[in-house]
């Protein structure tokens, strides 16, 4: 059963949320960290990306680049950039996206779930992208950055964050990008009950997005009991920081494919070859893909609409999915990528930029490539990747809005001090 913990947060002082709430340290390449940090220093992205206070010279990695961060994220919460929570409470944090609303809850997860499977994942994780949180989270003393986290949503759940929504909001505020964040505090005894005990009662939970960061956070925890002679279970480095999402609310968009050539074919060749795969006819304008076992394409100017043929499809919960199958039928027999992770002939485009976006790159290329716009894989599927015990293919899912960072930090040792 799953243990989702309370905790007594750092969180923004009164009026720093908005300039203080910051993107995911991973969306943003060094340069572009470097010029959110000069636009606004009270982003967190400060700490989240402490190379963004050195001359380029320093490397990303040094050891004197996680020292700033860690001395940067107390020196502020002494200065009173942040206050901590009185007592352990839960949070509802709430994100609006073109007038889509979600909303999860903000608490801590157990480690113990995650290295039992009741927390449970649906891709793997790589040593080198998990060693720089590691060393973030270890030096901070702190996790700043949550993992966004699933569930299948409970009656008692749902009332409860209606109910919380009606009181005032600790924060409120819209960042330039237009997602509008507002965070509850949910710190009644009652209430604090109900939330752990409807955890407790579920089986499994899910990893949305962030699983390096999760698996990081574990691993600091590991390191932290093996560490500790007089462990008890208890110390808040076994917990890491959470926002869990009911399925009911959550929009997953689709995760494009660019392919930057077309593998010694003509447009003609390649179109010839994917109607032995696929109903294809050509599109009036830009084409979407309008349910599952669809795709678009963009090849030489043109727009087409790509229908799979029934001896493609299958109930796997991951061969059958749109972007298992365009891998398997596509990818690697037509265009020789066997590992789209590393292949440097393919990239992976979020829905969130559009079809505009793939026009633009694909028109944009020294030589003829295609694009091929996907049908969201559905969160319906992801659970069922994760209870199958499965792995998605990379780049499967894009979630949108991306949930912010300082706006809870969770202290899993107390100041370095």
């Amino acid at each position: 059963m799953a243990e989702i913990r309370a905790f007594a947060a750092y969180r923004p002082a009164e009026g720093m949320a908005e300039r203080i709430a910051a993107l995911p340290y991973d969306v943003y390449n060094r340069a572009e960290a470097k010029a959110v940090v000069e636009k606004n220093p009270d982003s967190f992205l400060a700490i989240d990306r402490a190379e963004t206070s050195f001359d380029d010279s320093v490397d990303t990695y040094a050891d004197e680049v996680y020292a700033k961060a860690s001395s940067m994220l107390w020196e502020r919460i002494e200065k009173g950039d942040f206050v901590k929570e009185a007592a352990p409470c839960y949070y509802l944090y709430e994100l609006t996206m073109n007038g889509r609303v979600q909303s999860g809850i903000v608490g801590c997860a157990s480690i113990d779930d995650y290295e039992s499977g009741v927390i449970k994942k649906h891709e793997n994780t790589r040593a080198d992208k998990e060693a720089d949180r590691i060393r973030h989270v270890d030096s901070c003393n702190a996790q700043t950055g949550p993992i966004f986290l699933a569930y299948r949503q409970t009656e008692a759940l749902r009332s409860l964050m209606n109910r919380t929504r009606e009181n005032a909001a600790l924060y409120d505020f819209t960042a330039d990008d237009g997602i509008r964040h507002r965070v509850f505090v949910i710190d009644k005894a009652e209430d604090i009950a109900l939330v752990h005990d409807e955890f407790g009662m579920m089986n499994a939970l899910y990893i949305a997005d962030g699983h390096h960061r999760c698996a990081s956070a574990v691993r600091v925890g590991q390191k932290r009991r093996a560490e500790n002679p007089a462990h008890t279970g208890e110390e808040e480095y076994n917990y890491f920081l959470s926002v869990i999402f009911p399925d009911e609310e959550l929009m997953i968009m689709d995760y494009n494919r660019l392919l930057l050539d077309l593998n010694g074919r003509s447009a003609d060749e390649l179109k010839e070859e994917l109607k032995k795969l696929f109903e294809l006819s050509e599109s009036d304008g830009q084409y979407h893909p309008a349910c599952k076992g669809e795709l678009g394409m963009y090849l030489a100017g043109k727009w087409y609409r790509l229908s799979m043929k029934e001896e493609l499809k299958s109930d796997d919960p991951v061969e059958g999915l749109d972007v298992a199958i365009l891998q398997k039928q596509v990818l690697d027999p037509l265009f020789g990528i066997k590992d789209p992770k590393t292949d440097k002939r393919i990239e992976f485009i979020g829905g969130i930029r559009g079809l505009n976006e793939l026009e633009r790159r694909v028109n944009g290329l020294p030589q003829p490539g295609v694009a091929f716009a996907m049908f969201p894989t559905s969160i319906t599927e992801l659970f069922a990747v994760a209870d199958a015990g499965k792995l998605m293919p990379p780049k499967s899912t894009w979630f949108e809005p991306k949930l912010r960072s300082g706006l809870f930090i969770h202290a899993i040792g107390g100041s370095p001090e």
